[in-house]
């Protein structure tokens, strides 16, 4: 008996909370300005895949605002270096770092690839660091610089870096689909 009364006593108390979290509606992350420059991708894009030591490739990029406009979603398909493939990429203003964070998963692994960093205004450069798969297996680091000359056009390349040294590893030249 004492332990249906424990149960029912506790059950009593998880509704409690929940009828006070549904009274005081919780405040939702809104976007901020860092977000807008994320919105400005939002759109289809033709590709240019160049990767270093393989041949050139096209593809396409759609990337739209989603979850409140916290998040741009980018599906990407295409070749690289002759095989098919797809990408996704989650990308957002973390409000807590202060900086941009990026997820990449894509066809040709199962890990995913998380960049951080800082846009700079003044020449419109999105430059990023983090680690993921490597081509070898373990985990490498990574360096991306996106320059977003105006709305139209964005040229992204991606570098290896062990240590002081950066290798890169492709670029990628979008054009707006209009």
């Amino acid at each position: 008996m004492k332990r249906q009364w424990m149960a029912l006593v506790g059950v009593a108390a998880w509704l409690s909370a929940g009828y006070a979290l549904a009274q005081e509606p919780m405040e939702l992350p809104k976007p901020g300005p860092e977000h807008e420059l994320l919105k400005e991708l939002a759109g289809t894009w033709d590709c240019v895949v160049k990767p270093e030591g393989a041949p050139e490739s096209k593809g396409t990029s759609v990337s739209q605002m989603l979850l409140g406009g916290l998040w741009l979603s980018t599906d990407f398909k295409g070749e690289f270096a002759g095989a098919p493939f797809e990408g996704k990429g989650l990308d957002t203003y973390d409000l807590d770092k202060k900086q941009y964070r990026s997820i990449w998963v894509d066809s040709f692994g199962t890990s995913p690839v998380l960049l951080l960093g800082d846009y700079d205004k003044a020449t419109k450069t999105l430059t990023m660091t983090g680690t993921g798969p490597g081509m070898a297996g373990p985990d490498t680091k990574y360096k991306s610089v996106t320059i977003h000359p105006d709305k139209n056009h964005q040229t992204f390349k991606m570098y290896v870096v062990d240590g002081d040294k950066e290798t890169l590893m492709m670029t990628i030249e979008y054009t707006r689909k209009k």
